[in-house]
């Protein structure tokens, strides 16, 4: 009876033994549990940090017990309880051990737990430590060290799958690769992700990709980037703007003038657009004016040089448009004034190229007509000036206009003004 007595006794310690190494599991669950209740209901901080500094007392001991370490429940608390102290703690000495532990213990849980039973536990590790890293990242970004909020954006990601975390990724790798180019790629990769889910942000996103192709010099993605979004959001002024602006930047001018008509459809009050439409027939204008000074055949010279003119005058009637819209539009009151004077120069140029049987009468005719055409230019040319007095092309274009003239009764006065504006250009600082 002795005997017996004795292995009841001994079966008895064996299982309060096992109990005491399930407790501190348990211990850990329900500290672990009151912290979140407390940290999501926003209870008392002390006693949240009481209860997540328990459940890590209580995981350590199951964890460091053989009956307990590896069981798929205590890696999982493990992760959750480590991936919460680390992304509490504000010292990265610190912190640091406790995100290793984290992550190594949420490797093991995914191991383990062939049955899905933890999953909710593995998923709030993991999300803690992406909230770990979104804190870095977003310190990094406010301190404009870019390349690392894009490590701290990237690792949010990697860790909990979120498109917040991709998008500021790619924010923060575009701006790094200002500094080193390398992270354009990582920008443009990451861009590219978001567009293929309903990000938010994708109308936004289609403008800063082509943005970043055209900035590494791929302007066959830019252009299609930013068609593929326009195509999408066909409403989107800004996205319309880009894509001319791109077109142009691409040399592709000649094939956008649909696209912008398309745009001012769209938006009939944008100033910028009847712009970039000036723009892009005087880029027309200046490709065939260059075409015209290389043919060796004089009717296609002439040919060319005709529709070069013809283009200047559709810039000039887009950028009066702008002008109707901003009078003073710098931009638009400059080209204007240079898109009015081409025929005036035309003009001059031919006076001066008159044959040497030339009678006086064909050569005043010439310049008194290159002179109603700077005329209609001046006030444009003076407006742009009168705009900003510091800019050389503008200054530029006013003394062509003195310098065009004929007006014998004045010549004196107007070379005087041509070398005022000359001595105005020379004081400039470089790069105005």
């Amino acid at each position: 009876m002795k005997i017996k007595f004795l292995m009841i006794g001994l079966l008895g310690l064996v299982s309060a033994k096992a109990f005491a190494q399930k407790g501190a599991l348990k211990d850990a669950q329900t500290s672990y549990d009151n912290y979140t209740v407390e940290v999501t209901q926003k209870l008392l901080a002390a006693k949240a940090t009481t209860d997540l500094n328990d459940a890590k007392t209580a995981i350590d001991k199951a964890a460091a017990n053989d009956k307990t370490a590896t069981l798929a429940q205590t890696y999982a608390l493990k992760g959750a309880i480590y991936a919460a102290a680390a992304e509490g703690d504000t010292v990265a000495t610190t912190a640091a051990p406790l995100l290793s532990g984290a992550q190594d213990a949420i490797k093991k849980a995914k191991d383990a737990d062939t049955k899905g039973e933890f999953k909710k536990l593995i998923d709030d590790a993991s999300r803690n430590i992406a909230q770990y890293y979104q804190n870095i990242g977003v310190k990094a970004y406010q301190s404009k060290k870019y390349e690392a909020a894009y490590a701290a954006f990237d690792s949010w990601n990697q860790n909990f799958a979120d498109t917040t975390a991709v998008y500021y990724a790619a924010l923060s790798a575009g701006l790094a690769g200002n500094d080193n180019p390398k992270y354009y790629a990582y920008a443009v990769t990451n861009y590219n992700k978001l567009l293929v889910t309903n990000f938010s942000q994708n109308q936004k996103i289609y403008n800063y990709l082509s943005t970043l192709y055209m900035i590494s010099k791929d302007t066959i993605n830019a252009l299609k980037t930013i068609n593929a979004g326009v195509e999408k959001y066909p409403g989107n002024a800004t996205l319309r703007e880009v894509q001319v602006r791109t077109a142009l930047l691409a040399g592709k001018q000649a094939e956008i003038v649909g696209q912008i008509d398309a745009a001012i459809t769209n938006d009939p009050k944008n100033k910028l657009l009847y712009y970039y439409k000036g723009l892009t027939y005087s880029r027309i204008g200046d490709d065939a004016e260059s075409k015209s000074s290389k043919a060796k055949d004089k009717a296609m010279q002439a040919s060319l040089h005709k529709e070069s003119l013809d283009d200047y005058a559709k810039a000039a009637d887009a950028y009066k448009k702008a002008i109707e819209i901003d009078p003073d539009y710098f931009d638009a009151n400059l080209n204007l004034g240079n898109a009015l004077m081409k025929p005036a120069i035309d003009l001059y140029n031919q006076a001066n190229n008159l044959p040497s049987t030339a009678t006086q009468k064909q050569y005043d005719d010439l310049r008194l007509k290159a002179d109603a055409s700077f005329e209609i230019a001046k006030p444009y040319l003076q407006k742009a000036v009168d705009l900003d007095p510091k800019s050389s092309n503008a200054l530029n274009n006013l003394r062509n206009y003195y310098r065009g003239k004929y007006d014998p009764a004045n010549k004196d006065a107007n070379k005087a003004k041509a070398d005022d504006l000359k001595k105005q250009i020379d004081a400039l600082p470089a790069g105005n």
